[in-house]
């Protein structure tokens, strides 16, 4: 399942970030985002969502978050 498809208020762990751009990767790498992080979706807006990593709260576009694929 993809982040934009993830429940609001629920922990999921980070299975895989599924893109060919290595300066986005490692952007995120930096977030804390990356393969086993948890990761909570807080709320939704109309271009994406809210989510929490580690102890940052970030405003993820619709295209990154489908990116982002998440297990649990």
């Amino acid at each position: 399942m993809n982040l934009f498809s993830a429940q609001e208020g629920k922990e999921y762990i980070i299975d895989r970030i599924e893109t060919d751009d290595e300066e986005l990767e490692d952007f995120l790498f930096s977030l804390g985002c990356y393969s086993g992080e948890p990761i909570t979706v807080i709320s939704r807006l109309k271009g994406g969502c809210v989510v929490t990593i580690k102890d940052g709260r970030y405003n993820v576009d619709k295209q990154l978050a489908e990116a982002i694929t998440v297990i649990g």
